[in-house]
């Protein structure tokens, strides 16, 4: 296990301060879009938080991984889209940024649904390490781990958001 410690309440605060410069630089309201699961948590979360209409859209890497052969189908969320995508203003909402994949992944999986008019990225956790050339819109922290440490942001009952390094 690492010693790293990072406060995942006040980061989700840091966001929450964040995001509304990002979302007033649309000429239309955007739709927040989470990467399931910890993206779908904090989306909804910042949806309440921020007293914005309408539904978070759900969106899974399953069905695009490029190590699908290796992970087989993941047990997370499914896709979920409630609104057109075509034209719209999307902020894609994540726990932690690391290599790529799994944003590649995502992307493949939205444009399959239509085409946006843009795509903004905001994570809490940048944890570097990329394999593939993406940078968040907004990164609250930047942290370096180990390659085989993993990094999660869990969410307690109570809806407390805490994070989570584990070996792999």
């Amino acid at each position: 296990m690492s010693s790293l410690t990072l406060d995942a309440e006040a980061l989700y605060r840091d966001l929450l301060k964040a995001m509304p410069l990002l979302l007033t630089s649309y000429s239309s309201a955007p739709q927040l879009v989470g990467i399931a699961s910890g993206g779908v948590w904090l989306a909804e979360r910042l949806q309440h938080d921020l007293k914005l209409a309408g539904k978070i859209g759900v969106l899974s890497s399953s069905m695009h991984r490029d190590d699908f052969a290796k992970r087989g189908l993941a047990a997370s969320s499914q896709t979920l889209l409630p609104f057109d995508v075509n034209g719209a203003h999307l902020v894609l909402v994540d726990d932690v940024l690391h290599t790529g994949r799994t944003l590649r992944a995502v992307i493949n999986e939205l444009f399959d649904y239509g085409r946006p008019a843009s795509i903004k990225l905001v994570v809490l956790v940048d944890r570097g390490g990329r394999d593939l050339p993406v940078q968040p819109d907004i990164a609250i922290a930047r942290v370096a781990l180990p390659a085989s440490q993993s990094l999660a942001l869990v969410r307690a009952d109570d809806g407390q958001f805490t994070f989570h390094v584990q070996d792999k």
